[in-house]
């Protein structure tokens, strides 16, 4: 038997939630191996286990996998979320760096904006990026493609990214969809499909946002 897949990172979202997202969505149970303090960090480095110095890492098939495209690209191939071609394939990657992009400035809030009024002003900018140029292209690409996924008819990372951003998107501000009848369409019918219905309920591995005591103990072992 296969041993499951061992996650290091902090307890929290992260570069790491997308992977906890993606196994989640295909029913592969794993383990997580939590830092939780510098000398945590250090010791992954010096044991040589961090091929560039950093996380997140995931041991996966023998491996010790880094950077966090990577992890996601090797997991979305073994398990079948990566199109059945080439060119879905590069659909798939477009609307996953798409999804990414607005997922990265939700999840660098708290990192770059301590002011509470600087952060809220960046938060406006954010919401207003979402639905004046992210959403209104995957409310299009729906529309164009027809179907109920967003690369041919069938589940794909590109698909459990999007939700997973318009999920952080949704807890900057409610509502958000308001304006995009099929981006919450497929927001329900993804949030359905059986092992991601279970990932969104409470006691899955999904981690909660980063609040202040979270983002002090990150802190604390990266800087």
């Amino acid at each position: 038997m296969a041993e499951k897949p061992k996650l290091h990172y902090f307890y929290g979202r992260g570069r790491m939630e997308t992977v906890r997202w993606l196994l989640s969505a295909v029913g592969v149970e794993f383990e997580e191996q939590f830092i939780q303090s510098k000398a945590d960090l250090e010791k992954l480095k010096k044991d040589g286990l961090l091929l560039f110095q950093q996380v997140p890492m995931v041991e996966i098939d023998g491996m010790k996998l880094v950077q966090s495209r990577a992890i996601l690209n090797y997991i979305a191939a073994k398990y079948n979320l990566y199109g059945k071609d080439i060119k879905q394939r590069a659909l798939i990657d477009v609307y996953s760096e798409g999804a990414w992009d607005l997922g990265e400035m939700i999840m660098q809030l708290p990192w770059k904006y301590i002011d509470p009024e600087e952060r809220e002003k960046e938060t406006i900018v954010i919401l207003e990026k979402a639905t004046g140029r992210y959403f209104p292209v995957f409310e299009k690409v729906l529309k164009d493609h027809g179907q109920d996924f967003l690369v041919g008819n069938q589940l794909s990372r590109a698909d459990i990214q999007l939700l997973e951003t318009i999920l952080a998107t949704e807890e900057l501000k409610e509502g958000v969809l308001s304006k995009f009848p099929l981006l919450k369409a497929f927001k329900t019918k993804i949030s359905n499909i059986s092992n991601i219905k279970k990932f969104l309920q409470p006691g899955s591995p999904r981690k909660p946002p980063l609040d202040e005591k979270m983002l002090a103990e990150a802190i604390n072992i990266f800087y």
